[in-house]
C-alpha cells in the first residue's frame, strides 16, 4: 500500500527540503571543526554563528543568548539542573505542572530525590495551569518555575506570561519547554517574559539530534557536562555543524511562514474535527478548542480504545496518549490529570497536522477514521 497519511507531527516532523539543501554543503565539503583557526574551521564557525542569529530572530533574543544542545531533552535538563547547580542554597524549591513532558518531569523528580522540594501544579479540564494555583505555590525560596508552553498531547497553550510575572514577583526564574510551540505559535521570549526556553529541532522540520536553549543574559546557570569551552563554557563538545545549520534554516523558514501556516493548519484541523463529529456525535475533543496549537486535535472516540481505531485505520499514521506495558494499556496521565475518566482517556487519539498536510489528506483521514471507529465499535459490541 502507499504510505499512510502522516498525522503525527507532534512526535516528529520530516526534514524540510530547504533545510536539507542548507545542510548538504556541511555534510560534504565544509567539514571543518568550528574551533580550528584555518579556513575550514572558519567556514564552520561562521555557519554556526549564522544559525545562532536565525534562531535569535525567531525567538526575539540576542544571538549570544542561544546555546546549542543535542535536542529538547538536553535543553530542558540544562535549564532545570543547570540552574539548580548555580543556586546559592537559599532557594531549593521548584514549581512545575502535572502534565509536563518526561524531559522536564524526570529532572524535577531527580532533584526531588536530591533533597529539593517540588510542587506540581494541577491543570483544569482544558489542560491548563491556573495562575491562582501558581500564585499560591511560588514562594520566597522558589528557584524556578518550569511549565511547558503548549502541551504535546492536547495542544493546550499555557499562560506563560502570567506565570512569568508571578515567578519574577518572588525572585524566581521561569523556564518553558517550547518544543511543541516553536514554529507553530509566536515564541518571542520578551513577550513571554521567560528566562529560559527550550527548542527541539525535530519538532520544527530540522533533523533529530539538535536543539537549543535560550538563556537570558545574566541568568546564573552551570553546565551539565565537563569538557572544553564550547558554547561559551555552557555546553562542551564539538558542534554538530550540519544539524545546527539545519536548525537555523528551519527557524528561518518558520519565521517566514509562521502566520500563514498557523492559519492554514487551524483551518484544516477545524475541518477534520467537523467531519468527524458529523458522523460520530459522541466524539469528545480533549483540551482547549481555542487556545491551542493550531495543528493539534486530541479526540476520544466513544466506546472503543484509541489504539483499536488506529489499528483499524492503516491509512493513518497517528498516536494515542496511552501506554502499553506487557499487553496492558494504561490511559494517558495527561488526560487523567484533566479529570477525564480512564475509559474515555483510553479512547483518545492525537492527530497532529503538518506543513505537507493537504485538504485531501484531511478528508481521506476523516473517512478512514470514521470507518475504523465503526468497525472497531461493532467488534467491541460482538465481543
Amino acid at each position: 500500500m502507499n504510505n499512510p497519511i502522516y498525522l503525527d507531527h507532534n512526535a516528529t516532523t520530516p526534514v524540510c527540503p530547504e533545510v536539507v539543501e542548507a545542510m548538504l554543503p556541511f555534510l560534504r565539503e565544509h567539514f571543518g571543526n568550528p574551533s580550528s583557526g584555518h579556513v575550514y574551521g572558519r567556514r564552520a564557525h561562521e555557519a554556526v554563528e549564522r544559525a545562532r542569529e536565525q534562531i535569535a530572530l525567531l525567538l526575539g533574543c540576542e544571538p549570544d543568548e542561544v546555546f546549542f544542545t543535542s535536542g529538547g531533552t538536553e535543553a530542558n535538563n540544562l535549564a532545570i539542573v543547570g540552574s539548580s547547580r548555580a543556586a546559592d542554597g537559599r532557594r531549593r524549591h521548584i514549581v512545575t505542572s502535572m502534565v509536563e513532558h518526561p524531559a522536564t518531569m524526570r529532572p524535577c523528580d531527580w532533584l526531588e530525590g536530591e533533597g529539593w522540594e517540588v510542587t506540581r501544579l494541577p491543570v483544569d479540564a482544558e489542560c491548563r495551569v491556573q495562575a491562582d494555583d501558581a500564585r499560591a505555590s511560588v514562594r520566597s525560596d522558589t528557584l524556578l518555575v518550569t511549565v511547558m508552553l503548549a502541551n504535546n498531547e492536547t495542544g493546550t497553550v499555557m499562560p506563560i506570561r502570567a506565570l512569568a510575572e508571578i515567578a519574577h514577583e518572588r525572585g524566581a526564574l521561569i523556564h518553558t519547554d517550547a518544543a511543541q510551540a516553536v514554529g507553530k505559535l509566536p515564541t518571542r521570549v520578551n513577550d513571554l517574559g521567560v528566562d529560559l526556553l527550550s527548542v527541539a529541532g525535530h519538532k520544527l522540520y530540522a533533523p533529530k539530534g539538535v536543539g537549543a536553549l535560550f538563556v537570558r543574559r545574566g541568568i546564573p546557570i552551570r553546565p551539565l557536562l565537563l569538557g572544553a569551552g564550547h558554547e561559551r563554557g555552557l555546553r562542551p563538545g564539538t558542534e554538530n555543524v550540519p544539524h545546527i545549520v539545519g536548525l537555523g534554516k528551519a527557524c528561518e523558514v518558520a519565521r517566514r511562514d509562521l502566520e500563514g501556516e498557523a492559519r492554514r493548519m487551524r483551518d484544516l484541523s477545524d475541518e477534520l474535527w467537523e467531519l468527524l463529529r458529523a458522523e460520530i456525535p459522541a466524539i469528545r475533543r480533549n483540551g482547549d478548542s481555542v487556545e491551542r496549537l493550531p495543528n493539534t486535535l486530541n479526540l476520544s472516540f466513544p466506546g472503543v480504545r484509541g489504539s483499536a481505531v488506529l489499528a483499524a485505520a492503516p491509512e493513518i499514521a497517528a498516536s494515542t496518549g496511552s501506554a502499553c506495558h506487557e499487553g496492558d494499556e494504561s490511559p494517558s496521565p495527561v488526560l487523567l490529570a484533566m479529570g477525564i475518566d480512564p475509559a474515555t482517556a483510553l479512547g483518545a487519539v492525537r492527530l497532529s497536522l503538518g506543513r505537507a498536510t493537504s485538504p485531501t489528506d484531511v478528508r481521506s483521514a476523516a473517512s478512514a477514521l470514521i470507518s475504523a471507529w465503526q468497525r472497531s465499535g461493532s467488534t467491541v459490541a460482538k465481543a
